[in-house]
């Protein structure tokens, strides 16, 4: 179900992330019939070293801002990272108004200085914002893939599209990686129109994102190298950078220079460039 501004987002979050955690890792033994997966709700409190009631209270939403001491004993029991850790502080710090207003976000707009930079650019390159709409790209980005078309949404086309999941190599890893960096984006400001309409369609339409998104699993989907299986020159290994401009994300793809990826990129340039004269 899409998440509103009502949901109890800190409750949900702390019992998926009890859920993940085994009694083994936690130093408990794990004897007996256990009820739920991962710890128990007074196995969390008693290695936080708070109350059970109190534990209680947080998960159902009777209090929403525990201290930044509960918090932490709580990443630790939890097991979180940086990021996760990150994600838990944001989702228990008390409403400002500068949150408030963040939330009314204005319409994503790119800035004519990057549409010269993605002509300029001699590798695959596009725009995206926050929900991971491609706002704009580069001919040899379109070559790489029609899904990187501005109208076009890199989430829905990873989950619904089996073009793109052919086109994914390690599609698990990839749908995996862009929900919890979804999440992520949205930190606490869930009730963001866009990311409310596409929760709210991916709920409906695919399994994989219900299953995943009820993990709360939150990543940031930074650079890094990706194989692609291009339906004309065949697979491809590719270096991802992502760089931040004006509240947008500036994506670029490209070879090791001198690689076979190198040499098939080029043939997709010229193979874009032939289309483009004929």
């Amino acid at each position: 179900m899409p998440e509103s501004a009502k949901t109890n987002r800190l409750g949900a979050y702390l019992k998926a992330r009890r859920g993940l955690v085994s009694p083994e890792q936690a130093g408990i033994p794990a004897g007996g019939i256990r009820r739920v997966p991962g710890l128990r709700r007074e196995e969390v409190a008693m290695l936080a070293g708070i109350s059970a009631d109190y534990y209680l209270r947080l998960e159902r939403g009777r209090d929403t801002h525990p201290s930044p001491q509960v918090l932490d004993a709580l990443a630790r029991v939890l097991r979180l990272d940086e990021t996760e850790r990150g994600y838990l502080f944001e989702l228990a710090a008390p409403p400002t108004r500068n949150r408030t207003r963040a939330r009314r976000t204005p319409p994503e707009r790119v800035p004519a200085r990057l549409h010269h930079l993605l002509a300029a650019v001699d590798v695959p390159a596009f725009v995206e914002g926050r929900t991971f709409d491609v706002l704009a790209a580069n001919e040899l980005a379109t070559a790489l893939s029609p899904r990187l078309r501005p109208g076009q949404n890199r989430l829905r086309s990873l989950l619904l599209d089996p073009e793109e999941q052919a086109f994914q190599k390690d599609w698990a890893t990839s749908a995996a990686g862009i929900i919890a960096a979804f999440r992520e984006q949205a930190g606490a400001h869930t009730d963001d129109p866009r990311f409310v309409a596409l929760v709210g369609e991916l709920s409906l339409a695919s399994g994989r994102f219900r299953e995943l998104w009820a993990r709360h699993d939150v990543r940031r989907l930074e650079g890094g190298t990706t194989t692609v299986l291009h339906p004309i020159v065949g697979e491809l290994r590719l270096h991802r950078d992502k760089l931040p401009v004006d509240g947008l994300l500036l994506v670029l793809y490209y070879a090791e220079a001198g690689s076979d990826s190198a040499d098939k990129l080029a043939l997709l340039a010229s193979l874009a460039g032939s289309n483009d004269r004929s």
